[in-house]
């Protein structure tokens, strides 16, 4: 039975700020998954989602599948764990720039190295929004708040650029204000056999500042494959005044976990390699 947009929505009382770019991405989500359960012929009940603490930790009211909301930078074990549990489940994981670049940092570069078949979705506003706007790790340099009155003092981590040096099997950004072109994202990340890691740019319309810039700035990469060393070329383009990527810059098709432990489960059945006795 094909899904339908509507049984994807929960009913609950949206409490984000009027226009923001949540909205969006939601309405993108839900689109993505109605076209992967034809693709894939699956049903409602066989998505599985995991959400951190933050504004972007509502998708879990607003989304009408499974999963589990988690302890604050927890998102990417959580779906690690639940793909282990039950392999066949598409696994969907939703995490913020501090959720996931701060507390989460360890995982989310384990992630790369483990190649889960999972999708991680991180919606980079570079604030801790929802308690008041403090800087994350990718807020800029000199950026101001309540709690950096004098300006924020350290370097911004750039996510992309750490996402394809450790390996990182599907590595894009969107923007969702470019909505047919964010759903297409969604859509092949999780089309993607590994872990396939979005980051989605979205300034927050009370604490991140001047909006317009990023329009100013950003240009969309052709659909091609690209090197390592040519998709660290345009991670690093983040960190330039003038320029802000946006598209797939990364792709590296390789062994996921799944086929790691079936293929173990194979060589324990037969005795052979590590457990010949």
């Amino acid at each position: 039975m094909t899904i339908n947009e509507s049984d994807l929505s929960t009913g609950a009382e949206m409490t984000w700020c009027p226009g923001c770019y949540n909205f969006m991405l939601l309405s993108a989500v839900k689109k993505a998954i109605k076209t992967i359960s034809e693709y894939k012929d699956i049903k409602r009940k066989d998505f599985s989602m995991a959400a951190g603490i933050g504004c972007h930790g509502k998708m879990f009211d607003y989304l009408n599948v499974g999963g589990v909301y988690n302890l604050h930078g927890r998102v990417i074990p959580t779906m690690v764990g639940t793909k282990i549990g039950n392999p066949n489940l598409e696994v969907l994981g939703f995490g913020g720039d501090g959720d996931t670049y701060s507390e989460g940092i360890s995982h989310f570069i384990h992630a790369s190295r483990l190649n889960p078949d999972i999708t991680m979705v991180v919606h980079n506003n570079k604030v801790f929004a929802l308690t008041t706007g403090q800087a994350t790790p990718t807020s800029e340099k000199g950026f101001k708040s309540k709690a950096q009155p004098e300006g924020h003092t350290e370097p911004s981590l750039n996510p992309l650029e750490l996402a394809v040096a450790n390996n990182t099997s599907f590595v894009a950004r969107t923007n969702p204000k470019e909505f047919d072109r964010t759903i297409n994202i969604l859509e092949k990340a999780m089309k993607w056999e590994g872990f396939s890691y979005i980051d989605v740019i979205m300034p927050c319309r009370k604490y991140s500042g001047n909006m317009e810039l990023m329009d100013e700035k950003s240009y969309w990469l052709d659909d091609e494959e690209r090197t390592k060393d040519e998709a660290l070329k345009k991670a690093a383009e983040w960190n330039k005044k003038d320029k802000l990527p946006f598209g797939i810059f990364y792709r590296d098709k390789k062994e996921t976990m799944s086929e790691r432990k079936k293929n173990l489960s194979i060589l324990k059945e037969k005795g052979d390699g590590w457990f010949q006795t």
